[in-house]
């Protein structure tokens, strides 16, 4: 017997919403075949079953959403009895309210009626005459936050509108109700009562302060803004620009950033990158770019400085002996994905562009699996394919350098000549820019990587590579 969890789905991701379910309760399961489709803001990915069996429980129904580690199923023994109330919702019972208690009493003319007396008939016809279904008393779905707001704003939840996965109702789908529609009173005014019957005394004071009526509702969260004018179009931050906010602003505060730039003439590239490169498309379906010519020049700089290939735990450095290379990717101006290339250290240019190029259009397609975008050791942000001159990019936590590949464009510059006279040439040229923690090194260290980079770049013999 295996529980099933929510894989870890990236570094910033904290849940996971189950879009599909490949298998029903009862059906055979094969270690590594796919079990479910999982959906996050950063990954849409099929996850595999960890071990064969037979599927015996499915806790977790399509469209919910749950936290990462979370049993999602069960898996059995290959002829392990099937539980029978797997996939079967639960459903709450209704709470049921105590009728009002009518005690008969013998009409009298009544001066001035008691203010608490009066207080708790107002609550007792309210009571009555309330209808709509409470979100404790509902069996649909709701998360605690939702869950919160439909109670504090009296919403009957019926007359919500999910548009979430599987027509669950989100926060965003109150949210946008209450604009519409406004909160429901709080108290409901029945009609003015008969006159009030004063009951015999003794009377003992209520345990319950009145509620003064004119008081208007507690305002529980500020109106959203949905509407656009002419001048000004509103648009929400989505969960991917919140999270990744979230992750630079903690980043900022973590390290010490520090910044260092070099600049690189990319002519000795260019000397084999143009002779190969027509052949190189033919062969492997994607075009050469600069890209594969840096990382394998990092690969090389990160062997003589190691400390660049870190991760800083509490007052420690840990220093990898391995270099998993993080290459962050566009999702077309929606976010960022930074896939990893595993064991870069061990490969060589070709077999590095062939794993950079699927990866970003795995990344693209949101078809990337789950250990696919955590754990680099480096990473390179590619700003360059964009234009960008010179970028300062924010460390992505806990390693300890991050490198900007800017725009290479072509530019006079001085050239050494065989002669060894100098003479202005037009070549390619482009910024390499490296924001780091200044907590793991100080500047000559970082200086002298960029400087062993520049070094790799400009004098390798790129056919060998080839």
């Amino acid at each position: 017997m295996a529980d099933i969890t929510l894989p870890q789905l990236g570094e910033t991701v904290t849940e996971g919403t189950i879009t599909r379910w490949f298998k029903k309760v009862g059906d055979a399961v094969a270690a590594d075949e796919p079990l479910f489709e999982v959906s996050t803001d950063k990954v849409d990915t099929e996850v595999p079953s960890p071990v064969a069996g037979t599927l015996t429980e499915i806790r977790v129904k399509e469209g919910e959403t749950v936290s990462v580690g979370t049993v999602i199923a069960v898996v059995g023994s290959a002829n392990a009895s099937v539980a029978p109330t797997a996939t079967a919702p639960v459903v709450q019972a209704p709470v049921v309210q105590p009728a009002p208690v009518v005690v008969p009493v013998t009409p009298a003319p009544v001066a001035q009626p008691q203010p608490i007396r009066a207080a708790q008939t107002v609550a007792s016809v309210a009571t009555a005459t309330r209808t709509p279904i409470t979100a404790n008393a509902s069996n649909k779905l709701l998360s605690p936050v939702v869950r919160r707001l439909v109670s504090d704003h009296g919403i009957d939840v019926n007359a919500l509108v999910g548009t979430g996965p599987g027509s669950r109702i989100t926060r965003e789908d109150v949210l946008d109700y209450i604009d519409k529609n406004g909160s429901a009173p709080q108290v409901i005014h029945a009609p003015v009562p008969a006159p009030v019957v004063q009951a015999p005394a003794p009377i003992r004071p209520a345990p319950i302060a009145p509620a003064p009526v004119a008081q208007p509702a507690p305002v529980v969260q500020a109106p959203k803004l949905t509407q656009s004018s002419e001048r000004e179009t509103i648009i929400p931050l989505t969960k991917i620009r919140k999270l990744t906010a979230a992750h630079m602003i903690m980043s900022q505060a973590v390290s010490a950033h520090a910044f260092s730039v070099v600049e690189v003439d990319y002519a000795n590239v260019d000397a084999t990158r143009n002779e190969v490169k027509d052949q190189w498309k033919q062969a492997e379906g994607f075009t050469l770019t600069y890209l594969p010519f840096i990382a394998r020049a990092i690969v090389d700089a990160l062997a003589e400085y190691p400390n660049l290939n870190a991760s800083i735990e509490a007052d420690k450095l840990v220093v990898h002996n391995y270099v998993d290379l993080g290459i962050a990717v566009d999702l077309e101006f929606n976010g960022l994905l930074v896939p990893v290339v595993r064991s870069a250290d061990g490969k060589r240019l070709r077999a590095i562009a062939r794993e950079i190029s699927d990866l970003a259009t795995r990344a693209r397609g949101r078809k990337l699996t789950p250990d696919e975008i955590q754990g680099g050791t480096f990473t390179i942000s590619n700003n360059g394919s964009a234009g960008s001159v010179l970028t300062m990019p924010i460390i992505n936590q806990p390693q300890v350098a991050i490198m900007s590949t800017d725009a290479i464009v072509r530019k006079p510059v001085v050239a050494r000549l065989s002669d060894g006279s100098e003479s202005i040439a037009i070549h390619p040229v482009g910024n390499l820019a490296m924001s780091w923690d200044h907590r793991a090194f100080d500047g000559a260290y970082a200086a002298g990587f960029l400087a062993k980079v520049k070094r790799v770049l400009e004098t390798q013999d790129w056919s060998a590579e080839i």
